[in-house]
C-alpha cells in the first residue's frame, strides 16, 4: 500500500499488515503492541525547538514544545496535551505497577503514560516515546 493509499484510509479500517507497511518497526512496536524505546535515545528527548508534537500514525496534534520540559525520565516530557480531545487515558496493570497510559484518540496508538509528579501546575508529567511522535517545526513569524 502507497502512502497516499494509507492517508486516505480511514485509521479504524487499518490492518496490522496496513500499520507495520506505514511505520518503522520501532514505531509499529511502541504504537501499535504498547512497546517503550530504552530511554535517552528518542529523536525528540532533547529537542528544543518550538512547534507541535503529532501522531507518527495519524498526524493528530498531540502536545506543544511550550508545554515540554526536562524530567530527567529519559523521554519527552508535557506537562499538558495541546488538546485534551486528542488524546484518552486508560489504566494500564502491566509489569506489575498500575499506570496511567496515555493513547491516541483519533488512532488508539500507545503514546506513553501521564503521572501526577510534574513540576508545572497542572501536575501532570506525560512521559510520551519519541518514536509515537512526529514534530513540526513552529513557522518563523517574523518573516515577509
Amino acid at each position: 500500500m502507497t502512502d497516499d493509499q494509507n492517508s486516505k484510509k480511514d485509521m479504524n479500517e487499518m490492518t496490522d499488515n496496513d500499520w507495520k507497511e506505514k511505520l518503522t518497526d520501532e514505531q509499529y512496536n511502541i504504537t501499535r503492541k504498547g512497546g517503550t524505546e530504552a530511554p535517552f535515545t528518542g529523536k525528540y528527548y532533547k529537542n528544543k525547538e518550538s512547534g507541535t508534537y503529532m501522531c507518527v500514525c495519524c498526524g493528530a496534534e498531540l502536545f506543544s514544545s511550550d508545554t515540554k520540559f526536562e524530567s530527567g525520565s529519559g523521554w519527552p516530557s508535557f506537562s499538558d496535551p495541546k488538546n485534551l480531545e486528542h488524546i484518552k487515558l486508560l489504566e494500564d496493570t502491566s509489569h506489575g505497577m498500575i499506570r496511567t497510559e496515555v493513547r491516541c484518540k483519533k488512532c488508539d496508538a500507545h503514546l506513553g503514560h501521564v503521572f501526577d509528579d510534574g513540576p508545572t501546575d497542572s501536575g501532570k508529567r506525560y512521559c510520551i516515546n519519541s518514536a509515537a511522535l512526529d514534530f513540526k517545526k513552529k513557522e518563523d513569524t517574523n518573516e515577509k
